[in-house]
């Protein structure tokens, strides 16, 4: 007697998940799309192996690949928030291979645990960001470092995380402030737990004979929708061992200058959005003009900050005007191109 497996509780498709991302996260469309579809695999995954243990359904972690400022870490984070996720993002450099002073590779899930309030159910179902896993390349065999020929921060690091990658039950410190010392140990099973590691790869080989397709070159965006080739990683230094659990690679693209000033007024968390909700709270009602906003833009990209930047040279311009406000209450404030360029002068940004 055939037996029918019950039906799957319902989960947001990848659209759903896009269209959320949409909000969010401005540009990239190819990343959302690869992004949402794998985290939409991977709540299928989670939810199969509670019927059936076992499936057949691999996990498949991702890898993104782009310029400072293009959205790794935005992507990242919000897909956490949209999935109701508990989520944490690390740098792969503070990690040394086990044995050696440094954090060893458990602690970051450790610090998932820390979000989820020592949950181990629902840590073991989350997010973990790894970012500046370029960082940790394998270095040239003939590089020395300060332990003879072991690369305890590179090759090391990568090799430790392959289990975690893959899927193993591991002990996991419940103090993640005293990691070094003795302290008490949960087991965590890292199977159902989403990877995204992201790295600028700025020195990345060519693609093609003659192309320079790092992103610190100056033609980032003639490269859309190229996939960075395996062997190109490989050379670069991550092992073979780690790229092979990171099935999903996807490449990011530089930001536009009209991607740009869309990040500054669409989202619903966007900067410009943040500080009319501040001044209206002192009663003043606050524009910006659209050439103060490519200016802006314009000076984040000479300055290669991207989207990241843009917080930043927004808070130096309106530096003054939020130590004033309470005495302009009543006040329509509109900033032009002209204040922006006289504010950016006096903060040596032009």
């Amino acid at each position: 007697m055939h037996v029918i497996d019950p039906p799957l509780p319902k989960i947001s498709t990848p659209r759903e998940i896009f269209l959320e991302l949409d909000k969010y996260v401005i540009g990239q469309d190819e990343a959302k799309k690869v992004v949402a579809t794998a985290a939409y695999n991977h709540f299928k995954r989670v939810i199969r192996k509670q019927v059936k243990p076992d499936g057949l359904i691999k996990k498949s972690n991702i890898l993104l690949i782009g310029p400072t400022g293009c959205g790794k870490t935005h992507i990242a984070r919000n897909l956490a928030n949209i999935l109701d996720l508990p989520f944490c993002a690390c740098d792969a450099t503070e990690f040394t291979e086990a044995g050696y002073y440094g954090k060893d590779v458990e602690v970051m899930v450790a610090e998932l645990l820390f979000r989820t309030d020592q949950d181990v159910e629902a840590a073991s179902r989350g997010i973990i960001f790894v970012d500046e896993i370029d960082k940790i390349a394998r270095r040239s065999h003939g590089a020395r470092t300060g332990a003879g020929s072991r690369d305890i921060g590179g090759e090391g690091v990568q090799q430790a995380l392959l289990k975690l990658l893959e899927g193993r039950e591991v002990f996991v410190p419940l103090n993640v402030t005293q990691h070094w010392n003795k302290h008490d140990f949960v087991l965590i099973d890292t199977s159902d737990i989403l990877f995204i590691c992201a790295g600028t790869f700025s020195d990345l080989p060519a693609m093609e004979p003659g192309q320079a397709i790092g992103f610190s070159a100056e033609n980032q965006r003639s490269i859309r929708n190229k996939r960075v080739p395996l062997k190109a990683l490989q050379e670069y230094g991550l092992i073979a061992e780690l790229l092979g659990r990171l099935p999903i690679t996807v490449q990011l693209d530089a930001l536009s200058d009209a991607e740009l000033v869309r990040i500054l007024r669409e989202p619903p968390d966007s900067i410009l959005r943040e500080y009319t909700e501040l001044l209206a709270l002192d009663d003043i009602s606050l524009e910006f003009c659209v050439a103060a906003l490519e200016l802006v833009v314009q000076t984040a990209q000479k300055k290669h900050l991207g989207a990241r930047g843009l917080r930043g040279i927004i808070e130096d311009i309106m530096r003054e005007i939020m130590f004033e406000a309470p005495e302009r209450r009543g006040e329509k404030l509109t900033i032009d191109d002209k204040f922006v360029k006289q504010r950016l002068t006096e903060m040596d940004y032009l």
